[in-house]
């Protein structure tokens, strides 16, 4: 049977390998050492992502009648600038894979280990400085991308001064409150409700796609006024769908094959992440199973029959229905804004990621 995402997932990975071939590019490869943090730098760039924010703002650009090749840089900071978030996440989170691949905190922790001979404290320790470091450089490069929108690509300097003010005074704040706000419910779930829950991953995750969206924007409209109606509409196109992203990530993992997902099924519920699934079961539950919920929630030690049988309850609760059925309700109403674009193959690969976003399966 076709995959009737195929059009799409082959539009991105075209989109993927032009932005792959500009960042390997040596004079980029070659700024980067010593040998562990240049390695550590390209291991998610090269470990198997969709590239999902800067194809969108490649295609935003191209469905309003822009280049996308000189957008390209644009996009490419995007990515770099999503992957340093990537590595100082699963730091704080604590997790040893990604995309079925070591984490960069774990991979070099492992490598200390095996070519210096440091005890575990010691290659733990080098394994998260790598990563933090590592970040660090990415999120300095993402910057340099954007002013080579300007520099080789003829972006207008004044547009790529206000899409970095954005990206440094609005978005990071927002990711950064985003994630803070993630650890500290993780302890608190007795005391949130849906709308802070949906806004703090809003702000882990819609915030940067609404930013792609923008960007794609600005550089096809030579215009980086927020207010301008076709950017409003891709921006609040992409911010609907980044949320309804973050909450089917959520139910992939309940859900999901672990072997797809990269990751074991139910570690948010070890990690004792609060996602939208784990706050409406408990909403839901009687006494005796919002206790056995909390005993596995942010528990290391719940064993996989624990952790089924969470699963399990967030089903016979409805909690899996009710984040599906919000997350297309996002997506239905942001699929209104795209009618703001002129029609065209790239506002139909628009649609199609919108569909994409919650009928994914990892």
């Amino acid at each position: 049977m076709r995959n009737p995402h195929a059009q799409l997932l082959a539009a991105i990975s075209a989109r993927r390998q032009l932005l792959l071939d500009y960042l390997l590019q040596e004079r980029f490869v070659n700024r980067f050492r010593p040998d562990h943090i240049r390695e550590a730098v390209y291991s998610y760039i090269k470990g198997g992502g969709k590239s999902l924010r800067p194809a969108v703002a490649l295609l935003t650009c191209g469905a309003l009648g822009g280049d996308e090749n000189r957008a390209l840089p644009v996009a490419a900071a995007i990515e770099v600038f999503h992957t340093w978030t990537l590595v100082h996440d699963d730091v704080i989170d604590r997790d040893d894979r990604r995309r079925s691949l070591p984490t960069v905190h774990a991979d070099f922790a492992r490598r200390a280990k095996a070519e210096y001979g440091w005890s575990e404290t010691d290659s733990a320790h080098y394994g998260t400085t790598i990563a933090m470091l590592a970040g660090d450089v990415q999120q300095a490069w993402s910057w340099s991308l954007l002013f080579e929108a300007h520099l080789e690509h003829g972006v207008r300097a004044e547009l790529v001064v206000q899409l970095g003010d954005d990206l440094a005074s609005r978005i990071t704040p927002l990711l950064v409150e985003g994630e803070t706000l993630d650890v500290q419910y993780a302890g608190s779930p007795r005391e949130l409700d849906e709308t802070l829950v949906v806004d703090m991953l809003w702000k882990k995750t819609g915030a940067l796609y609404e930013f792609a969206g923008r960007a794609g924007a600005a550089v096809a409209l030579d215009d980086a006024d927020p207010e301008q109606p076709a950017a409003q509409a891709i921006a609040r196109f992409c911010s609907l769908c980044g949320t309804a992203f973050q909450l089917q990530d959520d139910i992939l993992g309940v859900v999901g094959d672990a072997r797809q997902l990269g990751k074991p099924v139910g570690s948010d519920i070890r990690e004792g992440k609060l996602t939208l699934l784990t706050l409406k079961a408990l909403e839901q539950a009687n006494a005796a199973q919002r206790a056995q919920i909390l005993s596995s929630l942010g528990n290391p030690a719940a064993t996989p029959a624990d952790i089924a049988g969470i699963l399990e309850m967030f089903r016979q609760l409805g909690a899996i229905d009710y984040a599906r059925d919000l997350a297309r309700r996002y997506v239905d109403e942001a699929l209104g804004h795209l009618d703001a674009l002129p029609a065209g193959h790239c506002r139909e690969l628009l649609s199609q990621w919108a569909h994409y976003m919650i009928e994914r399966e990892f």
